[in-house]
C-alpha cells in the first residue's frame, strides 16, 4: 500500500466531527457554519470598503451601508441556490436523478464554486439595477470580500474529510477516513491558501495601495482571473470527482479546470473594458 512505501510521509487526520454542536434535534454542521461565517465577515469587510469614500472614484461610495444590510440576504440566497444548483448540473445528475433528495442534502456537502458564483452574480446585477447601484462597483465590493468565504468553505471542506487530494509522498501528506490507507494531498488546505489568504491580500493590496475601486471593474477581473489560476492549479493535487474523474481520457484534466478556464477570458475582458472605460471618461473631462 502507499502508506507502507512512505511511513513517514503522512499525517493522522485530525477526525474531527462534522457536527459542531447540537441544539436538541438540530444539528449544526461545520459545512453550514463557515457558509454564516464567510458571509458575516464578508459582509463587516465590504462595510469598512464603502465607508472609506477615498477608495472610490469622486470621493464616495456608490454604495451604502444600507445597501449591503439588504444585500446579504441576496448574496446568501444566490449563493447557496447556485452554488447547489451548479454541482447537480456539473458534478451530480445522473446520481440526483436516480435519487431526487439528493438535491437538498447540502449538509452532506456538495456546492460548487462555478455555481455559486454564477447565482451571486445574477444576484448582484438585479440588486444593483433595483438600486440605482453601478454593476460594476457592485461587483467589485463583493469580489473583494469573496476570498473570505472561500477561505472558510474550504477549512469546512478539511474538517468533512472530502474533496481530498490525489496519492502524495510529501511530509505534509494526510490519511483522510474516505480516502483509503493512502497519504494525500490535503488539497483543500492548498485551496484554502491560495483562493482564500493570497487572493485576499493580493486584492486588498490593489484596493489599499493602488485605489484600483475607483477604476470600476478592475477588482473584479483581478478576482476571477486569480481564482481561476488558483482553482487550476490546485486541480493538479486534488482528486477529481469519482462519478466524473479525468475527462478526455487525458489523467490529468478535471471538470474543476474545465470551468475555470473561460473565467480567465472573462476577468481579462473585464480588466481591458475597465481601463478603456475609465480612459474615455478622462478623454471626455
Amino acid at each position: 500500500m502507499y502508506e507502507a512505501l512512505h511511513p513517514f510521509a503522512l499525517l493522522p487526520f485530525p477526525n474531527i466531527d462534522p457536527v459542531a454542536f447540537s441544539l436538541g434535534p438540530l444539528a449544526v454542521h461545520w459545512y453550514g457554519l463557515a457558509y454564516v461565517a464567510g458571509i458575516l465577515l464578508g459582509w463587516l469587510y465590504a462595510r469598512r470598503l464603502a465607508a472609506n469614500g477615498a477608495l472610490w472614484k469622486g470621493g464616495q461610495s456608490p454604495i451604502t451601508a444600507e445597501h449591503l444590510d439588504d444585500f446579504l440576504v441576496w448574496v446568501a440566497v444566490g449563493i447557496v441556490l447556485g452554488g447547489r444548483l451548479g454541482y447537480i448540473l456539473f458534478y451530480d445528475l445522473a446520481a440526483v436523478s436516480q435519487n431526487p433528495i439528493r438535491a437538498i442534502e447540502i449538509w452532506n456537502g456538495g456546492m460548487s464554486f462555478h455555481g455559486g458564483f454564477l447565482g451571486a452574480t445574477l444576484a448582484m446585477i438585479v440588486f444593483a439595477r433595483r438600486n440605482a447601484i453601478p454593476v460594476w462597483s457592485m461587483f467589485d465590493i463583493v469580489a473583494a470580500v469573496v476570498p473570505i468565504g472561500l477561505f472558510f468553505g474550504r477549512i469546512a471542506n478539511f474538517i468533512n474529510g472530502e474533496l481530498w487530494g490525489r496519492l502524495s509522498a510529501m511530509p505534509w501528506a494526510v490519511v483522510f477516513p474516505t480516502g483509503g490507507p493512502f497519504a494525500r494531498h490535503p488539497s483543500q488546505l492548498y485551496e484554502a491558501g491560495l483562493e482564500g489568504i493570497v487572493l485576499l491580500l493580493v486584492l486588498a493590496l490593489m484596493i489599499f495601495r493602488f485605489k484600483a475601486l475607483k477604476v470600476p471593474g478592475t477588482i473584479s477581473g483581478t478576482f476571477v482571473i486569480g481564482y481561476a489560476l488558483a482553482r487550476i492549479f490546485v486541480e493538479f493535487f486534488r482528486e477529481p470527482d469519482a462519478q466524473l474523474g479525468y475527462l478526455l481520457g487525458t489523467g490529468w484534466l478535471t471538470m474543476g479546470m474545465v470551468l475555470s478556464l473561460p473565467m480567465i477570458a472573462v476577468g481579462v475582458w473585464a480588466i481591458f473594458r475597465a481601463r478603456a472605460a475609465a480612459a474615455a471618461a478622462s478623454a471626455k473631462a
